[in-house]
């Protein structure tokens, strides 16, 4: 794990690796969406409305991962004080709540046909609205502690506290009785036919590359800002200096 603790062997590996997951995740991400708009059949109960699951469920898994890509960085943090973790989480939680609030989105798109409603307060809606806001407080809390010069250490708390959220979305339409339909995949199970399943693997696959990619390059811009700052107080601490010099 420390391997990749030095910045710069951590840049030299994300350079190359960052257009690969970014060409393969859109590649995929967009073949799979195709063939959903254009050549998945309607469902028996459904109907067209079917097509956009690939999308949804690709959102909603990435809208969780997001935040639990953050709960493990700052456990990470919090534990082994890899040097590289607090920005890792950072990275995370702008693109874990776009797909967040695109979950809601495309579960509102799906649901109005399907339920007769945009919006129904029952527990896997509400729980991934909470999800929301809590991406929304860690963006604020990380972006005022790296402003401020605070402790990383808070945000880690943050993230690991919010993590109880995510089995609660998990396990929601199971504990709960709701409009919203109960799991059709669990291990080693599936209740989606495969004509469905198939292309929703792919979306699923190809938006997680994506996600990856987005991290990657955010990591990189939060180290380069670093290191620019950090040259910057150099420079201020130098001149502090020659001017202390000269007067004296």
């Amino acid at each position: 794990m420390h391997g990749f603790a030095n910045p710069a062997r951590f840049l030299r590996l994300a350079k190359w690796l960052t257009p690969v997951l970014l060409v393969t995740g859109l590649v995929m991400a967009i073949a799979a969406l195709v063939y959903s708009y254009t050549s998945m059949p309607p469902d028996r109960l459904m109907g067209d409305s079917v097509k956009i699951l690939p999308l949804h469920v690709a959102v909603s898994w990435l809208g969780m991962g997001g935040w639990t890509m953050i709960a493990i960085a700052s456990l990470v943090e919090l534990v082994w004080r890899h040097p590289l973790a607090a920005i890792a989480a950072r990275a995370a939680a702008v693109p874990g709540a776009v797909f967040a609030f695109c979950c809601l989105a495309t579960g509102s798109i799906w649901g109005r046909p399907t339920w007769g409603t945009w919006w129904v307060w029952d527990g896997r809606l509400t729980s991934m609205l909470v999800l929301l806001f809590l991406y929304l407080g860690y963006i604020a809390l990380t972006s005022a502690l790296a402003r401020e010069g605070g402790s990383s250490r808070i945000a880690a708390i943050f993230g690991l506290v919010g993590a109880i959220n995510i089995p609660i979305i998990n396990r929601s339409v199971v504990w709960w009785n709701s409009l919203h339909q109960p799991p059709s995949l669990t291990m080693g199970n599936s209740a989606i036919d495969p004509v469905y399943l198939y292309p929703l693997a792919v979306s699923t696959l190809g938006f997680s590359l994506l996600f990856g990619a987005i991290v990657l390059m955010r990591m990189r811009a939060i180290l380069a800002d670093m290191q620019a700052e950090a040259r910057l107080r150099r420079k201020a601490q130098a001149a502090a200096g020659s001017m202390a010099e000269g007067t004296a």
